[in-house]
């Protein structure tokens, strides 16, 4: 079996996915390309396969034959054979993949394979016919774009010869220069703000928040000087005890009215799920988040409602996802405060 996931030695990324048929990732039908490789460590994330630099294995019980061969396989004996299915012990693991290798019915899957840039986007276009009639395109996601910025740019100049709309999609942690190579090939920006408290910022993401709005502030800055027409939508997840105090999103929204000068023209409340628990699962990962309820639509009324009032007029506020309907009554289970920045971690 090929697993295209050796070391290369000339540009190419490391991609953990194309989504094809998005409507989530900016206008219109795209194909988003989730990058390998996250510096954040959000408690909530719903891509923790994302966020390590590097290849990983996991198992997919529902393909397996039972075969045993990833166990013979495995040069660290990290595998064994249990009840639930195949066990990882993912001290013992180094990702080696040999087990990936050999399993016939790909039940150890690997996250993350390398592309060239020609590779990529040669698959990408195959979309595009999508793209022509429903306006849509194609968005950099991740993980984090940013952290491969010469594969992220030589891919999004390669689109837009071919004049197809690219966006985007960051954190916003990453040095400024990363991030300004890669706007002159930008259609649309998808820019996360999470939370403005710089203490919760750290305790639930592992960062601090500050280089992310000296980013954003700019990105405002290169408009005006290149006259460029970047078109910037800020996206806020609403995690139940984390992001989703009236506090926050008015925050959110005074630094949106007051640094970005009307430069934003769309922000999203992003509701919270739990449908990623498998990834944790596979991953052999204890999430902290895996009991948290839906948003009710009480409360995203709310927080649209001061989302709106804070950022101003200009900006067209907008909830999507899945909330908690009224008439179910109460609220989403209360989180732990204590919920550690590890939650998101992948083991070594």
């Amino acid at each position: 079996m090929k697993t295209d996931v050796q070391r290369p030695e000339k540009l190419q990324g490391l991609i953990l996915r194309i989504q094809r048929m998005s409507t989530e990732d900016g206008p219109g039908i795209r194909s988003t390309v989730f990058f390998k490789g996250c510096p954040l460590r959000c408690v909530w994330c719903h891509n923790p396969e994302s966020i390590p630099d590097r290849p990983q294995m996991h198992w997919v019980g529902s393909r397996c034959i039972g075969c045993m061969s990833c166990i013979e396989a495995c040069p660290e004996k990290a595998l064994s054979a249990a009840g639930s299915g195949i066990d990882i012990d993912r001290l013992s693991c180094t990702d080696c993949l040999c087990c990936a290798e050999v399993c016939p019915s790909t039940a150890m899957e690997i996250y993350g394979r390398y592309y060239s840039p020609e590779e990529l986007v040669n698959e990408l276009v195959k979309d595009r016919v999508y793209f022509e009639q429903s306006g849509g395109g194609v968005t950099l996601s991740g993980g984090e774009p940013a952290r491969q910025p010469d594969f992220a740019r030589k891919v999004l100049e390669s689109l837009k010869e071919k004049g197809i709309h690219t966006a985007l999609d960051t954190c916003g942690q990453c040095p400024w220069e990363r991030l300004e190579m890669l706007l002159p090939f930008t259609d649309l920006l998808l820019y996360d703000l999470k939370l403005m408290d710089e203490q919760l910022h750290r305790d639930y993401t592992g960062l601090s928040g500050s280089q992310i709005q000296r980013n954003l502030a700019r990105v405002r800055d290169y408009r005006e000087e290149h006259h460029n027409s970047l078109e910037i939508w800020v996206r806020t997840p609403v995690i139940p005890g984390h992001t989703d105090s009236v506090e926050n999103i008015r925050a959110i929204g005074a630094f949106i009215h007051d640094a970005m000068a009307g430069a934003v023209s769309k922000w999203e409340l992003c509701a919270f799920n739990n449908l990623c628990i498998h990834k944790y699962d596979g991953l052999g990962i204890d999430w902290k988040c895996r009991d948290y309820g839906l948003v009710t639509e009480s409360d995203m009324e709310r927080l649209v409602q001061a989302a709106s009032e804070s950022a101003g007029r200009d900006v067209i506020v907008h909830a999507s996802g899945a909330t908690m309907g009224k008439e179910s009554g109460g609220h989403p289970p209360a989180p732990e405060k204590s919920c550690p920045p590890s939650g998101c971690e992948t083991p070594p």
